[in-house]
């Protein structure tokens, strides 16, 4: 059969029947009805012309050889693309016709022969219209379910898309509401935010007595010298810096906001006692102490910490900050880089203050204030070059008192021109008698550190000429050590007064080189004779073994310039050797001696020591 032959409009009718006859019959019947009649006289042919076309129905002989009428529907049944087409058997009235095996396997009628023609179309139109309302009512359902789907998508996708603007717009609130309470630069909670973590704190203190907390106040100190000098786009590189690195130091529950420039406040939380709040503010003052590497510049920065315990007595939390600030302005005007612990009984410490203050005035004239000497060795030769002055106070009660205690208050005060000339007098006679002893080497040179405030006195220079005439001191074996802030000044009095000191052969030395955050713009304008690299980059270097970090860059700045350099807190052999490569020329630190008593300065120099 021509399967391109038939025609599409028409319903399709496979008969499956061994014998001719009954074939040439019904299929002239059925065809004259107006369908598509096609024939098979056996299994293989009936599954060839479903594979071909599938028909829309199939009329079934049950008495058939080899594979029998029953078989037949059983495979179609089984084989998905012929499942649902309905069956008709086709029994003769003498055959044994099981109908109830025939409707299990999925046949849906039967027709006996002797055919009645009338019966035959009218089974096989039942059959077709059947099968034509199942498929319409399956198209429908799939056409329900298409539009179900359709309509749920629709439906889902409103509702994303109402999610997404109720989202956005609730993103939008979040970010007011950040922009509000947060710092823009840092990110960190601001001041407003801050007062209501410290509000919230303070209730769950009155409430749960085992609650405890404690609230630190931290002001960065000379963070302004940044920002004058290299600008607010550093500056602010910078503040980010600090704010991460705060952050680090802390617990997750604490809490860390820039309450405004360069102020931090910092919140923590179920702390046990006021150790805890101090070992924290101890971390952060090691932290801040590192060097702070920005995109163009690497700064040094340190800072103040007031420090106070979480009192559920206070009323406001602004009052907790205040004492906390309080607590900072003490840490800072007692010499900065340091903390503080607020104590509501703290003017008594401001009288402590006044009776030191007090006793520091007379302090020279008791001759309280003593000298010790630590060596400087020559790194070429490994002996002892000269002597750096360093003051101790011995107070009659509190003993032996650092310079770092009583120092910053005889800035305050005024008291450190005295200070520093008492010193360099001191110095100097000490300086004369050692160069009058046979054991001590020629050229021996001593350093006396000048404080920046003695810089802007008109009289410096005639009490430094009376000093060298008194005490007949050669001047050139004096050193005299200037900080950074001496620099900073740079007016034309500080020049005048060091143009002064050259020209007397009185050698100049830049102390702490590489700490501050100007000395290289104004080093080259002045006539410097020597740099001494700072404690920390000599400590650095130590752990460093392929970075000596800025150790190399300073000796080769001093070298350029025609200056020497000297390398303070050596404390291993590992740091001589290499500042030897580096060819430094000058070291000093506890590897070689700690600072001397003046009475065992002959001693050391006796027992001939070289590294």
């Amino acid at each position: 059969m021509n399967y391109q032959q038939l025609d599409p409009d028409k319903k399709d009718i496979l008969i499956i029947d061994d014998k001719a006859d009954n074939l040439r019959v019904l299929s002239s019947l059925l065809a004259r009805k107006g369908y598509n009649v096609r024939k098979a006289l056996n299994w293989q042919m009936a599954l060839t012309a479903c594979q071909t076309v599938l028909p829309d129905l199939i009329l079934l002989d049950i008495m058939m050889p080899e594979v029998d009428g029953y078989e037949v529907c059983r495979r179609f049944k089984n084989w998905d693309l012929t499942a649902d087409i309905p069956v008709i058997f086709i029994s003769a009235l003498d055959d044994v016709f099981d109908k109830i095996k025939g409707f299990r396997l999925g046949g849906v009628d039967y027709i006996t022969k002797p055919f009645e023609f009338e019966e035959v179309v009218i089974r096989v139109q039942n059959q077709l219209e059947l099968r034509e309302a199942r498929l319409e009512i399956l198209r429908l359902n799939t056409e329900l379910e298409k539009r179900v789907k359709s309509r749920t998508w629709e439906l889902e996708n409103a509702l994303q898309k109402l999610q997404r603007e109720i989202s956005s717009r609730q993103k939008l609130q979040d970010k007011l509401l950040d922009i509000v309470l947060h710092d823009s630069l840092t990110g960190l909670p601001n001041r407003v935010l801050f007062l209501r973590q410290l509000g919230k704190a303070l209730n769950l203190a009155r409430e749960d007595i085992k609650y405890q907390f404690a609230v630190l106040y931290l002001d960065c100190d000379r963070f302004k010298v940044v920002n004058d000098s290299l600008g607010h786009i550093v500056g602010d590189e910078l503040l980010i810096s600090i704010a991460r690195r705060l952050q680090s130091c802390l617990n997750p529950d604490d809490t860390l906001a820039r309450l405004g420039g360069d102020e931090f406040g910092i919140l923590l939380e179920n702390i046990t006692d006021m150790n805890s709040a101090i070992q924290v503010a101890e971390s952060l003052l090691q932290e801040l102490s590192m060097t702070f590497k920005l995109s163009r510049y690497e700064v040094f920065m340190n800072a103040s910490i007031g420090i106070n315990w979480g009192n559920k007595d206070y009323e406001k939390p602004e009052y907790l900050l205040r004492d906390a600030d309080t607590a900072m302005y003490r840490a800072k005007a007692q010499g900065k880089g340091r903390y503080k612990v607020f104590d509501p009984a703290m003017y008594q410490e401001a009288i402590q203050l006044l009776e030191i203050e007090n006793d520091l005035r007379r302090a020279i004239e008791r001759e309280e204030l003593i000298i010790y000497y630590q060596p400087i060795i020559d790194l070429h030769t490994g002996r002892v070059a000269g002597f750096e002055a360093l003051l101790r106070w011995q107070h009659p009660i509190r003993g032996l008192i650092l310079p770092t205690e009583f120092i910053p208050i005889a800035e305050e005060t005024g008291l450190i021109n005295d200070i520093d000339i008492w010193v360099l007098q001191s110095a100097c006679n000490q300086l004369r008698i050692w160069q009058a002893h046979p054991a001590m080497p020629k050229n021996l040179t001593l350093s006396v550190n000048l404080s920046a405030r003695l810089f802007t006195q008109a009289n410096l220079i005639t009490q430094i000429d009376q000093i060298i005439n008194k005490t007949q001191v050669n001047p050139s074996n004096l050193e005299l050590e200037i900080t950074e802030s001496v620099i900073m000044e740079n007016t034309n009095l500080v020049r005048a007064i060091i143009e002064e000191i050259k020209q007397r052969n009185i050698k100049l030395v830049m102390d702490d080189f590489g700490t501050g955050y100007s000395s290289l713009s104004y080093i080259h304008s002045l006539p410097l004779d020597a740099l001494k690299i700072d404690k920390s980059f000599i400590t650095r270097m130590q752990f460093s073994q392929n970075n000596m970090g800025l150790v190399p860059t300073i000796i080769s700045i001093a070298k350029s310039m025609g200056m020497t350099v000297i390398a303070e807190g050596v404390e291993v052999k590992e740091q001589v050797e290499k500042l030897r490569s580096l060819n430094c020329d000058f070291a000093q630190g506890y590897l070689f001696s700690q600072p001397l008593a003046q009475q065992l300065v002959i001693d050391f120099i006796a027992s001939m020591p070289q590294w």
